[in-house]
């Protein structure tokens, strides 16, 4: 005797998958018409319908995915959500806690006025600096290049961005579905509030949501400081990096490493 798969579990009457599907054919919606709608990819919408665990992204965007997709056809998202949870293969929720990747790396520590000087090689930081303004140099020939070469081609439902996609997995706090958001409860892990300090120099736009789907700040902001905290990882994106700074419990963020030519920044940030 065989049993199932992790990657596909049983389409039976009353699980998550078949009350998406036939909620989706009764409206007369077409997978791509839902995920152009979503900025959820066709792949992993078709995935929550047959319940492809093993298709679908790590498991707290997969969760997110699920519960939009149950509101834009208009059922039930709280129960869609619980019979997630319990579809959810307990091999994958163990391999989802493993696997998380953070998008920022320590490049070091700060550091802090002390009575003692520190002496530092001046040819080891004209090095640095050197590689820092290569890679800088390297990363905007590289964006250039591919902006010309996609100048001229037409977007498919397929080329969702990854903010895209945080986005299509983010939770209106409004909707009553549970101050979890879109994180599923992998066996008790939890991550930590972070504290984000943003400063500006000058009014700038501004938008940094948290993993749970909270605004942060959102919209045109004037100089000046402000002290945010949320769950990580955030969705942050600038207008113009050169009016703004940014630390992550207390460390410095590069911004002009995520800039593309015309200063505006779109990326994700963790600790």
């Amino acid at each position: 005797m065989t049993t199932p798969s992790l990657n596909t579990q049983s389409n039976a009457q009353g699980s998550f998958g078949a009350m998406l599907q036939q909620a989706r054919k009764s409206k007369q919606v077409s997978l791509e018409e839902a995920a152009a709608e979503l900025f959820i990819l066709k792949r992993h919408l078709q995935a929550l319908e047959n319940e492809n665990f093993a298709d679908l992204p790590q498991a707290t965007f997969a969760r997110g995915f699920a519960i939009n997709y149950a509101k834009f056809l208009g059922l039930d998202a709280t129960k869609v959500a619980s019979s997630f949870d319990a579809a959810y293969p307990s091999e994958l929720k163990a391999k989802s806690v493993n696997n998380t990747n953070t998008p920022l790396r320590p490049m070091g520590t700060l550091q802090r006025d002390t009575r003692n000087r520190i002496r530092f090689n001046p040819l080891l930081i004209l090095a640095v600096i050197g590689v820092i303004v290569l890679a800088i140099f390297l990363f905007r020939m590289v964006s250039n290049a591919s902006k010309e070469n996609n100048a001229e081609s037409v977007p498919t439902v397929d080329d969702v961005s990854e903010i895209e996609q945080a986005q299509g997995a983010s939770i209106d706090s409004t909707t009553g579905v549970g101050a979890s958001g879109s994180a599923l409860n992998l066996g008790g892990a939890e991550v930590g509030p972070a504290a984000l300090e943003v400063k500006l120099t000058d009014t700038a736009v501004i938008s940094i949501i948290d993993a749970s789907g909270s605004t942060l700040i959102e919209g045109s902001q004037t100089s000046g400081d402000y002290q945010l905290s949320g769950t990580p990882p955030f969705s942050v994106k600038i207008d113009n990096v050169d009016n703004v700074s940014l630390m992550l419990n207390q460390e410095a963020v590069a911004l002009d490493t995520y800039a593309a030519t015309d200063k505006q920044a779109s990326f994700e940030l963790a600790p």
